[in-house]
């Protein structure tokens, strides 16, 4: 395990300001899922806001599972890739309502055969109730590279150098302290010269 690394974690953590993210302080594990499907290539607080709009309207997922397509889609007109989110979040309130008792699954590949989910986003979800796991977006991706924790471009071998280089009481905090930094540090210029002065730790 790489001491190193864990002071780099750490210090990637003091130059970010604490923000909710999508996934985070939802009182089902059903929101929880469907607003990390909705953060794709979204910014959190505009996904929370849509979020807590839609769980105003379907306040059950048996109620989401039922839900028109225009209807959902009209709360989520100002979403980034709207209609496929639309599609997918009824497709998978169906499936999770009817197979798994309106719970999502704890299971990697059963959650990845849910409409929506991929591997980031299961893997986001798992470590927001409570699993060992590590979800590899852009922010995870761009910054392992930077501080050489990884020379890979495959996400899933991104991970699992990192699973290789940190604790498991750790990998699901990787994600979120590495967002946390990406999002509080948005001018490139800026991220680098950071990145730089952590890498040299």
């Amino acid at each position: 395990m790489g001491e190193k690394e864990l002071l780099q974690l750490n210090e990637l953590k003091k130059y970010s300001v604490k923000m909710r993210l999508a996934g985070e302080n939802w009182d089902a594990e059903w929101k929880i899922l469907v607003t990390i499907i909705m953060s794709a290539q979204s910014r959190d607080e505009i996904t929370i806001k849509i979020a807590k709009n839609l769980f105003e309207k379907y306040d059950s997922l048996e109620k989401l599972s039922k839900a028109k397509y225009k209807s959902v889609l009209n709360i989520f007109k100002s979403l980034n890739y709207n209609k496929t989110k639309t599609k997918h979040i009824i497709a998978c309130s169906k499936i999770i309502f009817e197979e798994y008792n309106s719970i999502p699954p704890h299971d990697f590949d059963k959650l990845i055969s849910l409409p929506g989910v991929g591997r980031k986003t299961a893997n986001v979800f798992l470590s927001e109730v409570g699993k060992s796991a590590i979800g590899v977006d852009t922010h995870v991706f761009y910054i392992s590279r930077k501080l050489g924790w990884t020379k890979n471009k495959d996400i899933k071998k991104i991970e699992t150098d990192l699973k290789n280089i940190f604790p498991k009481k750790k990998w699901s905090s990787i994600n979120q302290i590495l967002v946390r930094f990406g999002k509080t540090n948005t001018s490139k210029k800026k991220k680098d010269l950071l990145l730089e002065k952590i890498r040299k730790i």
